[in-house]
């Protein structure tokens, strides 16, 4: 059931950002008299169609993708026949390159808009929930296994990344700071300044989700919230809302400490100084050979909530949506120079893994909007077979007064297929090492 959730909601995000993208090039060629033959989401072969006037309308058995046949025009289908007789007014070769540039963006804007909507309306219904800089700078960080690998350490208060203040704990992790040029956090550290800086390459080490969960997280004071039947901490008198304040004169502040006390005695007992409805008592407990006592702990710093305006949520969602964008395209511009990671390219398996194996409409969103801003700039890339391409063409075109022979349109078109089929091999391959490497 798990496995059907994830292909769902991949399924369904890509036939909606699919559906668009091909509707925005169907429109503009309407708009400028060109004639559409076809118009599918997904390839074939078709399992479900109709006719609408000139146009057939249809879905795909592959769904990775989807077409607009356009009259006059040199595509994916190869269908060459219609190239050797006279242009015809509705064909998509015999109109200016001005309008020819507007259907092969059309796509694209679709996309760009599509992501920023998106994201404009899910900053204006859930505004955002985080822990701030300030709380940070009070509480200090817990600093897990790729934390520690660059040289921060529990306890940490992170005053500043490459230099500027933050606003949120999500920042220390974002794309921008971990692609920045010699990039460092500055932190105080028992009432010293610190500067760590951040390798090359580190953001190779957040190539799933689970990777962000060992990184760093907000130190928090805590207290009991729940008690496991029958375990030790049940047994010594531990109850629901109390506080730890000490393990065998250890004074306990935050979560972190009491597990590492916790694991330092293992199979032994632990006295522990507990406040309870204001009572301060010593309790003699168990600790099992896993360092645990049967205690779940409620966290007692609570994040940080803000809500927007419409109008202060299309700033935000709009700067939200470009900055996937400029991350990717950043992203892309280190896998030349080595320093990011081919193996962070992901495929259809890698996509379905992101939406998660529950269905949560506000995540479903968020990761729809993102990947419908990457699609519009991969779909941008001058690449002959992608939007990109036949942009670049017709950017020559323009500037220099010549249109590409077919003949040359025609090679560029088998040349790109071949380079888009080897890089999709080349994602699936790697959703598939992933996989079995866990």
């Amino acid at each position: 059931m798990d496995t059907l959730i994830m292909v769902g909601q991949l399924l369904l995000g890509l036939s909606i950002l699919v559906g668009l993208h091909e509707l925005g090039h169907l429109l503009t060629a309407k708009l400028f008299g060109m004639r559409v033959e076809k118009f599918s989401i997904g390839f074939p072969p078709k399992i479900a169609g109709f006719q609408w006037g000139e146009t057939e309308y249809s879905i795909g058995a592959i769904p990775l993708g989807g077409f607009v046949k356009i009259s006059g025009m040199v595509d994916e289908s190869m269908d060459t026949e219609q190239l050797s007789s006279e242009p015809q007014p509705w064909e998509f070769r015999s109109k200016p390159a001005w309008q020819r540039l507007i259907v092969m963006l059309g796509g694209i804007i679709v996309n760009v808009i599509t992501g920023i909507i998106i994201f404009v309306f899910l900053v204006y219904s859930n505004g955002e929930t985080f822990f701030s800089r300030d709380q940070i700078l009070e509480n200090g960080i817990v600093a897990y296994e790729y934390g520690e690998s660059i040289g921060l350490k529990t306890g940490d208060k992170i005053i500043d990344v490459n230099g500027q203040p933050y606003q949120s704990l999500n920042e220390l992790s974002s794309g921008s700071v971990l692609l920045a040029e010699n990039g460092y956090y500055t932190v105080d550290r028992n009432g010293e300044q610190v500067k760590v800086e951040i390798p090359r390459g580190f953001i190779n080490s957040f190539n799933s989700e689970e990777a962000f969960s060992k990184f760093v997280s907000i130190r928090t004071p805590f207290n009991v919230y729940a008690v496991d039947p029958g375990e030790s901490a049940e047994q010594a008198g531990l109850k629901k809302g109390d506080k730890i304040l000490a393990v065998n004169g250890e004074e306990i502040h935050y979560f972190d400490e009491l597990q590492s006390a916790l694991a330092g005695l293992k199979n032994q007992e632990a006295n522990l100084v507990v406040e309870s409805e204001g009572v301060v008592d010593t309790l003699a407990v168990q600790v099992s050979n896993e360092g645990t006592i049967g205690i779940a702990a409620n966290r007692l710093i609570e994040p940080v909530r803000r809500k927007y305006g419409f109008g202060e949520a299309i700033s935000k969602g709009t700067e939200r949506a470009f900055s996937v964008v400029i991350i990717n395209a950043k992203a892309l511009g280190k896998m030349f120079t080595g320093e990011v990671s081919v193996k962070n390219v992901s495929g259809p398996i890698g996509m379905a893994k992101i939406y998660g194996d529950s269905w949560d409409w506000g995540k479903f969103w968020s990761i729809t909007g993102l990947i419908s801003m990457i699609l519009a700039f991969m779909n941008l890339l001058p690449i002959p077979a992608l939007d990109g391409g036949h942009v670049m063409f017709l950017l020559y075109e323009m500037v220099s007064g010549r249109a590409p022979s077919d003949r040359f349109l025609e090679n560029a078109q088998k040349v790109g297929m071949a380079i888009l089929l080897v890089l999709m091999v080349f994602a699936i391959g790697n959703d598939i090492l992933k996989f079995i490497t866990g």
